[in-house]
């Protein structure tokens, strides 16, 4: 049997729309739930980063922030910032999340790189929307954030205590330093 070419071209676009297609998918770590109800106006505005697992993008950051704000199709855009204090200068990315779900359940997928997303998903966040800790695809992946430069001792240790219950080896934490 011999092969066309356009039989190898179609070939090619179906294997790139399953990797596209796979990549594009957002899930969450087992046992993990993603905040209900959830207010993304509420939730718009400037983050510090507390702590995370630390990960390429992310290597030798300090001063991390991130600021969502609404764009006009209803998804938010996302703008993250650190300093690299080995290389001395600031690093941004700024990417797209977009809801799973609907906008009453905290589970999105965020892009910083054309067709590819990740997980992000919210899955603690107090009453009054200061603290919250977010959880990636999988167990490599969580941040804790605070709306102020730091996080009451107490809330530290109610979400490391969940996402210890959820898998996570909090010990790998980065502590992130904000001098700035």
């Amino acid at each position: 049997m011999k092969i066309q070419k356009w039989q190898i071209g179609l070939a090619g676009i179906g294997a790139a729309a399953l990797i596209v297609g796979l990549s594009s998918c957002a899930s969450i770590p087992k046992g993990a739930n993603a905040v209900q109800p959830f207010y993304k106006e509420r939730y718009l505005g400037k983050w510090y980063e507390i702590c995370r697992m630390d990960f390429k993008f992310e290597k030798n950051l300090s001063n991390v922030t991130a600021n969502y704000s609404l764009k006009p199709n209803g998804d938010i855009r996302v703008d993250n910032r650190g300093y690299d204090y080995v290389k001395k200068e600031w690093k941004q990315s700024v990417g797209k999340a977009k809801f799973v779900k609907g906008t009453d359940l905290a589970r999105l997928k965020v892009s910083f790189f054309g067709p590819f997303y990740a997980g992000y998903n919210v899955i603690a966040i107090d009453k009054d929307y200061k603290y919250a800790m977010i959880a990636g695809n999988n167990l490599k992946y969580l941040w804790l954030l605070s709306r102020e430069k730091t996080m009451p001792p107490a809330v530290v240790t109610d979400y490391l205590k969940q996402a210890q219950s959820l898998g996570y080896d909090v010990s790998k934490l980065v502590w992130t330093k904000h001098e700035r």
